[in-house]
Formats: C-alpha cells, sequence, structure tokens
C-alpha cells in the first residue's frame, strides 16, 4: 500500500445539474475516489457546485474558486480530478471549457477526467477525444433545449402556464392531467409531480380590483402611468413581488394579454444561458382564452389604443432622437428601460414603427452583445415559404396530377397516394466563412419525401433542392456543407425540382394486345 506522504496531492470538481440524476456530486466523488486511489493520488480539496449547469461559469462559484486559487498561485495541490469532461462543463463554445483548462495547465496543473476512456496526456487521439466530448458535452444542451422549447410551446397552445410569476391579480393553480383543480401555489412553489400542470386564475378580490382601477384611471382619467404608481404609492400598496409600483410595473399590467386570458408565450428568450432576447410578435406562440379574464377585452383595447396613439405626435426623427439621448445616458437599451421612461413612446410603439426594437436600435447605432439578424431572416423565410409550396403545387398540376394541400401543416398529398412536405433550410454563415445548413423537420407527419430547399449565402435566393424520402432515415438532423456531404446526403441533391416533377407525370399505358 503507498504511503500518503509519498502520494500525489489532488482536488476534485464535481457539479451535479438536473437533467441526470446518476451524475449526483456523491456518485462522481466514489468514482473519482476508486480513481485516485488506483493512480497514487490523495484528495486534499473538493470544490462542489450542486445544481448548477454547466453552460457557462455563471452561477457555478465552486469552479469560479478553483479557478482563482490555481491562478493566484493559492492551489496546494497539482492534479485536478473530474468525472468526465461534461462535469467540467457543456460550454456553446468548445474553446471556452478549453481555455479554462488550460489556465490550470498554464499554471503547471493536469486535469484528469476520470470516467473518460482516454488519459489526458496531450497525445494526439486524446486531443481528438476530448475535443469531441466537448462538443458532444455542447450540442447535448443544444438539443435538450429545443426538445424542452417545443414541449413547452405545445402546453401552451393546450392552455397551461409555463413558468414565471402569475401576476398582480392572478394566482397559479396546480391541476391534474384531466384539468382538475388541486391546489393554488404559493409564490415560489413549483408543481413536483411530472403529469401536472399550471393554470391562471382571478386572484384575490381586491387585487382584482386594483387591475381594473388602473385600467380605468388610464382609460377614463387619462393619467399616466407615473400617475398612477404614485397613487398606488400613496396608499402602500405594492407589487406582486412586494415592491413598491413604477412605471414600467404599471404599464406591464395595461399591455399583458394575461389580463384578458390570453396565454402568450416567447416574448423574450434565455436560451442556453445566452442574452435575453426580445422576439418579434410573430415569433409568440399563444392561446387566446385559455383564463378567465379579470379584465373586459375593451377596457385592455381601449388602453392598447391609448399606447398606441400617445406617440403620434412623435415623428421618426424625434423618437430615434428620444432612443439615442436614452443611449447614451445608459449606455445599454432594453424594452424595460424604454418602457421605464417618462414622456417617451413604450418599447412596442418603436416596434410597430420601425418594425422591431433591433432596427430602432440599429437607427441609433446600437449593437447588442448578440447577433440579432437570424430573427429578421427567419422571418423573411417564413414569408417565402407560401410561395415555394405554392409554385410546387403549380407544377406538380402541370404534369396532370391531382394534389391536394392540408391548411395546418401544409403537407401535399398526391393523387391520394404520395405525400410530399416542403421546407426551407436556412444559410448560416460561420466566422471562419463557411456555411452550414441544419435539416431540420417536424418528424411526427411522416412524410414520403421532403423537398429540403436550400437558401443561398445571404438568405434571399434558393441555391438547390434536396428530395429526402422516408425510407432512408439517414439525413435526418444531418448538417449539409458547401463541400461534399458524402453519398447518404448528396445522393438526394438536385439544381431544379425537375426530376420530382417527372417522378410524378401521369403516364398514359397502352393496352396490351
Amino acid at each position: 500500500m503507498l504511503n500518503p506522504d509519498h502520494m500525489v496531492r489532488a482536488a476534485q470538481y464535481v457539479r451535479m445539474s438536473t437533467d441526470h440524476q446518476r451524475y449526483s456530486t456523491e456518485n462522481q466523488e466514489a468514482d473519482i475516489a476508486k480513481y485516485a486511489a488506483a493512480h497514487g493520488l490523495t484528495i486534499v480539496r473538493t470544490y462542489a457546485d450542486d445544481g448548477k449547469s454547466g453552460l457557462s461559469l455563471d452561477g457555478r462559484d465552486a469552479l469560479k474558486q478553483l479557478l482563482e486559487d490555481v491562478q493566484t498561485g493559492r492551489a496546494d495541490f497539482s492534479v485536478i480530478l473530474v468525472y468526465d469532461v461534461s462535469r467540467w462543463g457543456r460550454f456553446q463554445d468548445a474553446d471556452e471549457s478549453a481555455y479554462n483548462e488550460h489556465i490550470c495547465k498554464r499554471a503547471g496543473l493536469s486535469v484528469r477526467y476520470c470516467a473518460e476512456q482516454f488519459e489526458n496526456d496531450g497525445s494526439l487521439s486524446s486531443t481528438i477525444l476530448k475535443g469531441m466530448k466537448r462538443v458532444m458535452a455542447g450540442e447535448y444542451s443544444r438539443e435538450l433545449s429545443t426538445k424542452v422549447f417545443a414541449g413547452q410551446c405545445r402546453l401552451i397552445e393546450l392552455g397551461f402556464r409555463q413558468g414565471g410569476a402569475a401576476g398582480y391579480g392572478l394566482r397559479r393553480m396546480l391541476v391534474d392531467d384531466h384539468g382538475q383543480p388541486k391546489s393554488l401555489l404559493k409564490f415560489g412553489e413549483h408543481k413536483s409531480i411530472q403529469t401536472d400542470r399550471v393554470v391562471l386564475v382571478p386572484g384575490p378580490t381586491e387585487e382584482i380590483e386594483v387591475v381594473l382601477e388602473i385600467y380605468r384611471m388610464f382609460v377614463e382619467q387619462r393619467l399616466v402611468e407615473r400617475e398612477i404608481a404614485d397613487i398606488l404609492n400613496a396608499r402602500g400598496l405594492v407589487t406582486d413581488l412586494g415592491r413598491p409600483w413604477t412605471r414600467g410595473t404599471v404599464h406591464e399590467v395595461l399591455v399583458n394579454e394575461k389580463y384578458i386570458g390570453n396565454n402568450v408565450f416567447n416574448r423574450t428568450s434565455f436560451k442556453l444561458k445566452q442574452k435575453h432576447v426580445s422576439n418579434a410578435p410573430d415569433q409568440w406562440v399563444r392561446r387566446d382564452g385559455a383564463f378567465p379574464a379579470i379584465v373586459p377585452s375593451d377596457l385592455f383595447v381601449a388602453a392598447g389604443e391609448i399606447i398606441a396613439q400617445r406617440s403620434i405626435r412623435f415623428t421618426d426623427e424625434e423618437m430615434l432622437a428620444k432612443l439615442s439621448q436614452l443611449f447614451a445616458e445608459r449606455g445599454e437599451l432594453s424594452g424595460l428601460i424604454i418602457d421605464e421612461m417618462e414622456d417617451m413612446p413604450s418599447s412596442a410603439t418603436y416596434r410597430a414603427r420601425f418594425g422591431s426594437l433591433i432596427q430602432a436600435y440599429q437607427l441609433v447605432g446600437y449593437s447588442p452583445d448578440r447577433d440579432f439578424r437570424y430573427i429578421e431572416i427567419n422571418r423573411f423565410l417564413r414569408r417565402l415559404h407560401p410561395g415555394v409550396v405554392a409554385d410546387v403545387v403549380a407544377n406538380i398540376e402541370r404534369v396532370e396530377s391531382r394534389v391536394s394541400q392540408s391548411p395546418d401543416t401544409d403537407l401535399l398529398t398526391v393523387n391520394d397516394e404520395l405525400t410530399i412536405s416542403v421546407i426551407v433550410v436556412r444559410c448560416v454563415e460561420l466566422p471562419g466563412g463557411g456555411r452550414r445548413w441544419k435539416l431540420r423537420f417536424d418528424t411526427g407527419l411522416r412524410p414520403d419525401i421532403t423537398v429540403a430547399v436550400r437558401m443561398a449565402a445571404g438568405n434571399q435566393t434558393m441555391l438547390d433542392y434536396y428530395l429526402l424520402p422516408r425510407l432512408d432515415p439517414g439525413w435526418i438532423g444531418a448538417t449539409a456543407k458547401e463541400e461534399d456531404n458524402g453519398l447518404f446526403l448528396d445522393a438526394y441533391r438536385f439544381d431544379s425540382l425537375a426530376r420530382l416533377y417527372q417522378l410524378l407525370a401521369r403516364r398514359r399505358i397502352r393496352r396490351a394486345a
């Protein structure tokens, strides 16, 4: 048995997120201990992040402390033990994970992944495998995010609430899988049974009366949000979060559709712990009439009209001047910052006047940290899709075949035998100059043929077409490149859809003699 005095001192880093219980910190520590014993290491420090996402360093105080100890020379160990690459992090940029490891190596410490099938020894094979593992760890989070978002959208359309506080005058009601009420959820409480759902219900009568009074003061007395907030604060009233009323919180009550019973989701995004995004209205997911309304719809509409009309007195130039001045004072812009300012059009008005907040930001020289051009591109592609489908339908009819189109899914049925789905695939331009096309489909439709229209760089014109049969599912989720994509994908690529129309053309069969 090794003498502890001659064993190499090591620290262990463990992290547990909420995706797999088998990755609990206790289980990781047990496996790391076995690795340490087998390799002559003694663990002298433990850095543990319990229940923390691996998408970034935010909130991971233990990893931050580890890196600080390493950089300041306080580390009294020479080896860092981690269960696997994904516990070190699921960074969306694999270079971020590599950089954090580089900090340790630069200080003379080695990082070892105890459950991986490679030694982190700097060899070519281990470097390649480690790079693949980092990319796979990030891709796992991306795929999980997509699946979770799709599930959330489906629940919104069914009329269930997805996250967030109920809001002043409303409460969250827990219901079972049959929609039967179970109990009211207090602030901060969450459902514990997977099949349970949450809906919004009217809150206490006194809060509902305050909400209605806010609308009446705004619509009938023509008080502005700041004046209404001052009146509520003078009475000692606080918001649902226990805070004083502000112009912004009053404005939120006046514009949020949940007060007329509508369930609206995806107004903002914070996917993969990246920057908060204010989405355009055509990206919102909604279910009208999902909850009991506590504000009459005519009163809500009247408030909306006042908010929209009060900016008419401003020209485009005046609105941009105010926005530019606000940017100069605050150093950044957001919908919340705009809505908190007195004598200034609301963020909704800027969206309506300039098409989107991003367009308005660009006109005053403000560039958010995140590139929002994809919003405009996606909006263009959504407008393009119906025309592409209509063109396909016209060409199928031109070869004397019958075709019907589903009004809900745009799925085409040809001659009552063959189904076709048409999708438009966005071109993603990479920082290095390359281009990629991610083939994403609604596999629930199960069409016989998927026509994938690949857009050229800039996403303004069509590049080529893929005719992808359901009998060969190997292309699902594939990423096409500019160069060779291999036979499994490029065998289905065509410069036009002429071959499709040839296959669908009616043929006269001569009667046998």
